[in-house]
């Protein structure tokens, strides 16, 4: 868990204080205002009422140019960045005819696939022009085409499990698939910080939740005993199906998930495992396979396997792996295989050639190196940024490094002086993240070179002199160091 500072958290909160107090007085004003005008509403109330409301607009407007910048390229290591201007303090912005050639720190391509690429790319053209960019239908109705079927498949045999089922959004996977797993009179245990799509599975499902605390195996255990002891709620009946979720590693944090003591503890209290591999899968592993493979777990012990294709592959879309039963029931029973529009055919074909290409059936080693150049990259660019005095959140090996900023003033200045200096980086603040830990999340890929990891790390550190984010100290350079050497 993130120790704060105390002067840290108590300047961070006094920051808020007074964006909020600010804003309460202008919204005082603005009701006098109104007052003396007549009401749109005629009767109705408010739609955007509420601290949600006032969060956006007196909060989230006036640092909104640090979000949703539109590119106009590949997310590949570098992009282009569509500049905008506002002529209102940043309530609405409008696009230029001008973009920026940034170096991109923010994207999910970990394995350089969402790139042109010399294998997946004319194969996916080609299946775009044999079946069109959608199927117009369900998977159950008239779209399964013989891509689905084949990446089902290649998908099952890729992460070990004996099937699969693949949905069209990777958000919808967690969404969808739970409600159907789980219902009333099941206990859900999920990790604290688990993905917002695992939360509103979750609640959707009707099942009783119950959460522990980050990562810890311990407590866990404490959970699952106290959970077992009293049963459900009211009745004290015992539960009908218990599941705990994690991730493999967890997208704000950038940590690898505890696995092997997590389904240790699982075992003993006999509770299914929920494994989200969005950001590991194809990201980690000697050959890609994610947390199990690097962290040496049996993906047999590991009951439900999801995924997406949004980060190693290039591709969209999402996937659950288990055993052929539950497999076979889910697509009877699931909304997103029943009622959703099946997944592009370009993108399925995208998947299976990346797939492919990391388990070199592409004739080529292409994807071995790529998977050593993501770890090495990723390894080098963490330690450098410690070494500088930065605050580095995760583990080794993970393509995810959160850069603490904790300040809402840090927040923009972060992340306008750094495209300034053309490197586009993505900040996370409140309701992402807790609202004192507000943080620039940097995302590796194997695409990018050595001198562009250089050129970060000179900016990164740059900015955070100029905006005040190096908490630590920095470890003194050797003197007979040289600069390092370029690949």
């Amino acid at each position: 868990m993130i120790t704060i500072p105390y002067t840290t958290a108590l300047t961070t909160l006094f920051s808020y204080g007074l964006l909020f107090a600010f804003g309460q007085l202008r919204d005082l004003f603005r009701k006098f205002v109104e007052w003396w005008k007549d009401s749109n509403l005629h009767g109705y109330a408010p739609i955007c009422l509420g601290l949600e409301d006032f969060y956006v607009r007196r909060l989230y407007l006036r640092i909104q140019d640090c979000f949703g910048r539109p590119i106009a390229s590949a997310p590949d290591s570098w992009i282009d960045v569509v500049e905008r201007y506002s002529n209102d303090s940043n309530k609405t912005l409008k696009r230029t005819t001008n973009t920026s050639k940034c170096l991109n720190l923010g994207s999910y391509n970990y394995l350089g696939f969402a790139a042109s690429d010399e294998y997946c790319t004319p194969r996916a053209v080609e299946s775009l022009k044999k079946f069109s960019p959608s199927t117009c239908s369900t998977r159950v109705d008239g779209g399964t085409t013989i891509l689905h079927v084949e990446l089902e498949e290649c998908v099952a045999q890729f992460v070990g499990k004996p099937a699969a089922m693949v949905t069209g959004m990777g958000y919808v996977t967690n969404s969808a698939i739970l409600p159907v797993l789980i219902g009333k009179g099941g206990l859900i245990i999920s990790d604290s910080l688990n993905h917002n799509s695992i939360v509103n599975g979750a609640r959707g499902s009707g099942a009783t939740v119950r959460v522990f605390q980050h990562n810890t195996p311990s407590h866990l255990e404490e959970v699952l005993r106290e959970q077992i002891a009293f049963g459900q709620p009211r009745t004290r009946r015992p539960w009908k199906k218990i599941i705990v979720v994690v991730e493999g590693i967890y997208s704000m944090e950038g940590e690898l998930c505890k696995l092997p003591e997590i389904i240790q503890v699982c075992k003993k209290y006999r509770a299914y495992t929920y494994l989200d591999e969005a950001h590991s899968i194809g990201a980690v592993g000697k050959s890609g396979r994610g947390v199990c493979e690097l962290l040496g777990v049996d993906t047999a012990d590991v009951d439900i396997m999801m995924g997406t294709f949004t980060k190693s592959f290039g591709s969209c879309g999402g996937y659950i792996a288990a055993s052929k039963e539950v497999i076979e029931y889910l697509k009877f029973s699931c909304p997103a295989h029943l009622y959703a529009t099946a997944i592009s055919p370009p993108a399925a074909q995208q998947i299976i050639s990346s797939i492919r290409v990391i388990l070199g059936e592409d004739g080529s080693s292409r994807g071995a190196q790529k998977l050593t150049r993501i770890r090495e990259n990723s390894n080098f660019f963490r330690s450098e940024l410690q070494k500088m005095g930065f605050e580095v959140l995760g583990d080794n090996d993970s393509p995810v490094m959160p850069i603490m900023l904790y300040n809402p003033a840090k927040i923009p200045a972060f992340s306008r002086e750094c495209l300034k200096r053309n490197v586009a980086v993505v900040t996370v603040a409140f309701p992402a993240t807790p609202l004192l830990l507000a943080r620039a999340r940097i995302c590796i890929s194997a695409s990018h070179t050595r001198e562009d990891l250089l050129k970060a790390l000179e900016v990164i550190s740059e900015v955070g002199d100029l905006v005040g984010i190096k908490y630590f100290p920095a470890e003194p350079k050797k003197q007979d160091e040289g600069r390092v050497k370029l690949e």
